[in-house]
C-alpha cells in the first residue's frame, strides 16, 4: 500500500470509520476501491446532483467528517463538490446517471465505513421540486420534515402510521412530508414506510435546492 494513503481508524458508537488524511492519493484510492468495479459508462450531459446520506453525524452515530465526504466524491470523479452542514448533504456535478451515482457513493462509503451507508440521490431540478411542493407552506420550515425514499411511498403508508397526535402527513413522488406541530423531538409518530429513508427539514431542503441551482 502506498505511503501516501494513510488511514486512521476511529471507533465511535460502533461505527468504524477510516478517516482519509490530507495526504491521501485519491487516484490510488479510486483505483483500488470497490466502486472502480462499477460500470463507468458516462452520459454526454453533465448533471448536478444532491446526495443525502442516511444516519450520518446524527445522535452520536455514523461519524463522517465532511472533508472526507468531499474527498470521496472527488475520488469518484465528481466535480464542483460541496457539502452543506454536517448531516451528510453533498452537491456535485458529473456525467453519471442517478443509478450510477448512488451505486458509486454507497460502495465508496461502505469501503470507508466498514458498513452500509444509505444514499438518496436527487437531481437539482428534483430537489427544487421537493422544496416547491411543500404541502405545509405556512408552517415553520424547521418543523416540516421531508423523508426521502428510493421509490414512491407504498399505497398503505398512511394506514400503517402509529402514534399520531397532531402531526400532518402528505405523500410526494418519492418523499413523505410530515409537519410536527410540537416538534419532532416530542413526537411519538412512527411511519414504517419512512424507516428506510432519510429525513431533512424543509429549511435544509430549500437551501440544498438553492445551492444546487447555483452550481
Amino acid at each position: 500500500m502506498r505511503a501516501a494513503l494513510r488511514f486512521r481508524f476511529v471507533r465511535q458508537s460502533g461505527f468504524c470509520a477510516r478517516t482519509l488524511s490530507q495526504g491521501v492519493d485519491l487516484a490510488w484510492f479510486w483505483h483500488n476501491s470497490r466502486p472502480h468495479q462499477i460500470s463507468q459508462t458516462s452520459s454526454s450531459e453533465v448533471t448536478t446532483f444532491v446526495a443525502l446520506l442516511r444516519a450520518v453525524n446524527v445522535g452520536g452515530t455514523g461519524k463522517l467528517p465532511m472533508e472526507d465526504l468531499r474527498l470521496l466524491c472527488a475520488a469518484a470523479g465528481f466535480t464542483k463538490v460541496q457539502t452543506y452542514i454536517a448531516s451528510g448533504n453533498v452537491i456535485f456535478s458529473c456525467r453519471k446517471s442517478k443509478t450510477q451515482v448512488k451505486a458509486v457513493l454507497e460502495a465508496s462509503l461502505s469501503d470507508y465505513a466498514g458498513k452500509r451507508v444509505g444514499v438518496f440521490v436527487r437531481t437539482a431540478a428534483e430537489m427544487a421540486e421537493v422544496s416547491a411542493n411543500n404541502p405545509f407552506p405556512d408552517a415553520p420550515a424547521n418543523r416540516i420534515m421531508a423523508f426521502f425514499l428510493d421509490a414512491g411511498p407504498p399505497r398503505d403508508t398512511l394506514d400503517r402510521v402509529t402514534g399520531r397526535k397532531d402531526e400532518l402527513i402528505a405523500l410526494g413522488k418519492r418523499e413523505i412530508y410530515v409537519h410536527y406541530g410540537e416538534g419532532m423531538g416530542k413526537s411519538k409518530l412512527k411511519i414504517p414506510a419512512a424507516k428506510a429513508g432519510t429525513a431533512r427539514n424543509m429549511k435544509t431542503v430549500a437551501k440544498l435546492a438553492e445551492l444546487a441551482a447555483k452550481l
